[in-house]
């Protein structure tokens, strides 16, 4: 969702690029629904770390708890952040609690995220 928002809501400063530790091989349904309700229509693909690890950042965020743990040491940026927000995949329950859920994080990344940008725009 953090690529989906940032590519959206602040693409004239910022590009993001989306990776996991380890990648479902999709995206979560959930997470395109409730992106599609703030007007994403994300067409996102599932991604491993291990496909851009090469790539040149100028700043590496990490979203959560397992990535900043797991994640491999990033030699480029000399910034590199960890904002925690939960899994909202590990969400049980019936759909609209899994829901709820994503919109919580989501909007939590909808403010955090952005702020977090700003500094360095």
């Amino acid at each position: 969702m953090a690529e989906a928002i940032v590519n959206k809501k602040m693409s004239t400063s910022w590009q993001a690029f989306s990776a996991g530790t380890k990648p479902a091989g999709y995206v979560n349904p959930f997470a395109l629904r409730v992106l599609s309700e703030i007007g994403i229509h994300h067409m996102g693909k599932s991604t491993t770390v291990n496909d851009i690890i090469n790539e040149d950042f100028d700043l590496v965020v990490t979203v959560c708890d397992a990535a900043a743990e797991e994640c491999p040491l990033w030699l480029g940026p000399e910034r590199t952040f960890h904002l925690g927000f939960p899994d909202p995949a590990a969400a049980v329950g019936s759909e609209s609690k899994i829901l709820d859920e994503f919109r919580e994080v989501r909007d939590a990344i909808l403010t955090k995220i952005p702020e977090l940008l700003a500094d360095y725009d």
